[in-house]
């Protein structure tokens, strides 16, 4: 019944994603909420903005509403017709209510400041302060922790970090048609995995809404798109992978996986992170803003290695899927295994260094 359950989240959310995609394209078009072609675009025709809204709402709507359901149940009782298996779990659900309602509310702020700055730029430093106090507010009021075991102050500043971190990798993800979308999907699969094996049906069921969520958008995204996300999708993508990442218990006791486990978020964002980092710092080498877009990332290189969009879209795709599957297997490895998997990953980090390092259009 928990597998139908998960299913039926995922479905959810694809539908509701999948409608409202359509709806904000038509509405994008109306309101003249276009992307224009520019330097730092590989689109060369106008395409309608607002995807962001329907991939935001896909999730924002089943978890208020699941918030609202556990509310009544716990006073009321749960009905007849929902099963022991969820039943159970809605005692947990009604006490992780304000840490959603913290998590909820700062998918709203970025997602209002990525439609602020999808209709005129906002500037890349007050994106930057909005991730940073999103950031704080899970943290500090809603008690997220990353690194628990080694203590304050550095958990929490690791935290923050982390958060501004994944937020930002799937921003700039965001430079070629369904890639952001795509790599989320991705991610969230393979969190998906892990939270289910921990028994955090909490976690399982947010990343079941993103899971959806993300594929019901990408149907219209994939190259060639016919609509973009925007920064208030890819931001809210991105810090919700960010926070479910943090949240995903990977550790399950014994002697295996106890000093590596840790690393599981970071093998399975392995990609968007190398990319972000590559990015910033090429940026930073040739003394410019390494928070202003350009055609410097990975997917532009495999475009100026003669790939077509969706070549390129599909070989990250599968770089992604690859780190994602060691991601999975980390935790449940012995040390022989976990250095194979880290292995695994250095070589396909090591790999889109290479391809990076190519001549082409975006040479640094």
């Amino acid at each position: 019944m928990i597998e139908l359950s998960a299913a039926a989240a995922v479905g959810l959310a694809f539908v509701l994603s999948l409608i409202g995609t359509v709806m904000m394209r038509k509405l994008a078009l109306s309101l003249g909420f276009i992307d224009q072609p520019g330097r730092d675009r590989l689109h060369r025709k106008p395409t309608p903005l607002l995807g962001g809204v329907a991939i935001t709402a896909a999730i924002l709507i089943p978890s208020i509403l699941a918030m609202v359901l556990a509310r009544v149940w716990s006073v009321a009782g749960a009905p007849d017709w929902l099963p022991k298996e969820l039943s159970v779990h809605i005692a947990g659900a009604v006490a992780k209510t304000p840490l959603a309602m913290v998590i909820l509310a700062g998918c709203v702020l970025l997602h209002v400041v990525g439609l602020i700055d999808d209709r005129k730029r906002l500037g890349p430093w007050l994106k930057l302060a909005a991730q940073i106090i999103v950031a704080c507010a899970v943290v500090f009021i809603g008690g997220l922790r990353l690194l628990e075991m080694v203590g304050e102050p550095f958990s929490s500043i690791a935290s923050i970090l982390w958060l501004v971190l994944i937020t930002n990798a799937f921003n700039f993800l965001d430079n070629i048609d369904g890639l952001s979308a795509g790599v989320a999907a991705i991610c969230s699969a393979a969190l998906l995995t892990a939270a289910a094996a921990s028994g955090q049906w909490f976690v399982a069921g947010w990343l079941c809404l993103l899971l959806g969520a993300s594929l019901g958008f990408l149907v219209f995204n994939f190259p060639p798109a016919k609509i973009f996300m925007g920064d208030s999708g890819s931001l809210v993508l991105g810090f919700m992978l960010g926070v479910l990442s943090i949240l995903t218990t990977y550790y399950h006791g014994g002697p295996s996986g106890v000093y590596y486990s840790v690393f599981v978020p970071v093998v399975l964002l392995a990609v968007p992170l190398y990319d972000t980092l590559s990015v910033v710092l090429i940026r930073i080498r040739n003394r410019r803003n390494p928070m202003i877009g350009d055609q410097r990332h990975f997917s532009h290189r495999l475009l100026g290695r003669g790939m077509s969009q969706r070549k390129a879209v599909m070989t990250i795709y599968l770089a992604t899927a690859a780190t994602a599957a060691g991601a999975s297997l980390l935790p449940h490895v012995n040390q022989t295994g976990a250095i194979l998997v880290f292995a695994q990953t250095v070589g396909i980090v090591s790999i889109i260094a290479l391809l990076e390092s190519a001549d082409g259009r975006g040479k640094p």
